[in-house]
């Protein structure tokens, strides 16, 4: 009975250690196999443009929690005025700390060609986002798609006034992002409602002071006004700023664009009637995980396809746009 039990217990303790040499080494192969754990070592850098607004907010948030899932560093770099030069020397010396990936939004979509293409070419992946630079190398842009964008405010501000009036155009004139969005805007305006007219295109500067100056002066110059587009939330802000100071909320009918709580506060008061909520989340959740994919080297369209000459991502992903209006505000305020 003794020789049984003791063999028994060899056996177990045989097999024990052989399960134990199994898990570690199942483990070890698990843990090299797995393409979406990155190391901490890892950064990944977003570059913007008037670092300091909060419409940036949602992108980045996206971006650190796609960089936490996959267990690396997403760090946020930008130019603190709406300045090119400023954020062509932010994006150089990002790119001199050799980051493993750059998301970047394009002030100018020509501006930031040069950049983007030393970036590409000393082997980091940059992926834009919101604002494109499409002469560039950049791999894939994410984003709203601005032009339908821009047929939606039409069609928005169309309800609200009846398909009746003269309407006008704040925006900032020469970013792709915006001229896109006018365009949308202007020539839906023109093909579906013959009975509105576009009379007045302003620059906002992108700065609540200047939009609402521009505002005051089409106010007075165009007394019949009954609608505005504002290209972007610190237009919006200030342009509902001079329609309120003029007296004429109600009266003079907003759209305007994006989702800061200036523009939000504006909106649940009824002085902005909609503005026009862009997936910001999606485009730094998203952005991160494709510049993930390029530094790991885990997209394969086809075999070699730098040699191809295939583009390993898709090079364009709308992110899309929604609707907020007084009835569904609450819902786009941060932490509630």
């Amino acid at each position: 009975m003794k020789r049984w039990a003791c063999g028994i217990l060899i056996l177990a303790l045989s097999l024990s250690a052989l399960v134990g040499c199994t898990t570690e080494k199942d483990a070890s192969s698990q843990e090299t196999s797995a393409p979406y754990q990155g190391s901490k070592d890892e950064k990944y850098v977003m570059v913007t443009f008037l670092s300091g607004i909060e419409y940036w907010k949602g992108a980045f948030r996206g971006m650190e929690e796609a960089a936490e899932n996959l267990g690396v560093q997403a760090e946020y770099k930008g130019a603190d005025q709406y300045d090119i030069n400023q954020q062509i020397t932010v994006l150089e010396q990002v790119i001199a700390q050799k980051p493993d990936g750059i998301l970047v939004t394009a002030i100018n979509p020509d501006a930031l060609v040069a950049p983007i293409n030393k970036a590409i070419e000393a082997g980091i992946p940059v992926v834009t986002f919101d604002a494109d630079a499409p002469k560039s190398k950049r791999y894939a842009f994410l984003g709203t798609s601005n032009y339908d964008a821009g047929v939606i405010a039409a069609r928005e501000l169309a309800r609200l006034t009846g398909e009746k009036g003269e309407v006008g155009v704040v925006t900032v004139p020469g970013q792709l992002n915006h001229e896109e969005r006018k365009a949308g805007f202007v020539e839906t305006i023109q093909k579906e409602f013959p009975d509105m007219k576009v009379v007045s295109i302003q620059d906002g500067k992108s700065d609540q002071v200047q939009a609402a100056q521009a505002t005051s002066a089409m106010i007075q110059k165009n007394p019949d006004l009954v609608g505005i587009f504002a290209t972007e939330a610190s237009t919006g802000v200030g342009v509902g700023t001079a329609v309120k100071e003029a007296g004429k909320v109600g009266k003079i009918h907003i759209i305007s664009f994006d989702t800061d709580k200036g523009t939000l506060d504006m909106v649940k008061s009824g002085i902005i009637d909609a503005t026009l909520a862009q997936g910001t989340w999606n485009m730094g959740y998203w952005g991160m995980h494709f510049l993930y994919n390029l530094r790991h080297d885990l997209v394969h369209p086809v075999i070699d396809w730098k040699t191809a000459k295939v583009g390993p991502l898709p090079p364009y992903v709308d992110t899309g746009v929604s609707v907020v209006t007084k009835e569904n505000v609450d819902f786009y305020y941060p932490d509630k």
